[in-house]
């Protein structure tokens, strides 16, 4: 189901993403794009009934773990058992655990998301976090580390959080301490 994309497929990557993330959680088309050159960095999408782009994941690989960093599903391919479809097979072909940044659950749909995760194999992770502004202009979020395989310790988080910090916010130090 989920095939590597190439840079062709990024404007349709690029108009879900942009359809589906609010302005502070993804960064502009051009930022956007040069991160496939990162060695780290790919998109990975599904496809439709017609051949069209139905879904994508963006994910780095780290030494450490899997940063599934953005995923999302077109609107008309919603509620219909894709985005567990893809999640199920990314952590059949990963052999490390993955992490996600979520939405706190402290309204209706951040909670419906964040179950979402769990369902499909995540466990939310009780320590504070901030994902850094992703890029000028934006503003920091306030977010959860969701993992798989349970919840971590506060030194396995703290790994996860410099990586994050360091390789794709390029950041030293938590936003709130800046």
């Amino acid at each position: 189901m989920l095939k590597l994309l190439d840079k062709t497929a990024f404007g349709t990557v690029f108009k879900i993403m942009e359809h589906s993330f609010p302005l502070d959680e993804h960064r502009p088309y051009e930022e956007q794009e040069a991160l496939l050159q990162r060695e780290q960095y790919r998109i990975v999408g599904a496809m439709g009934e017609r051949g069209e782009l139905a879904g994508f994941m963006a994910v780095w690989e780290f030494p450490e773990f899997l940063f599934l960093e953005h995923f999302a599903v077109a609107e008309t391919y919603r509620n219909r058992g894709m985005g567990a479809a893809m999640l199920r097979e990314l952590q059949a072909h990963c052999s490390k655990p993955i992490c996600l940044e979520a939405e706190l659950p402290n309204n209706e749909l951040s909670r419906r998301r964040v179950a979402f995760y769990e369902r499909n194999g995540f466990s939310l992770n009780p320590y504070p976090y901030i994902q850094p502004p992703i890029s000028e202009g934006r503003n920091p979020v306030p977010l959860a580390i969701m993992t798989t395989g349970g919840q971590i310790s506060a030194d396995c988080f703290s790994t996860i959080k410099d990586r994050l910090y360091s390789e794709v916010y390029h950041v030293s130090r938590d936003p709130e301490m800046a």
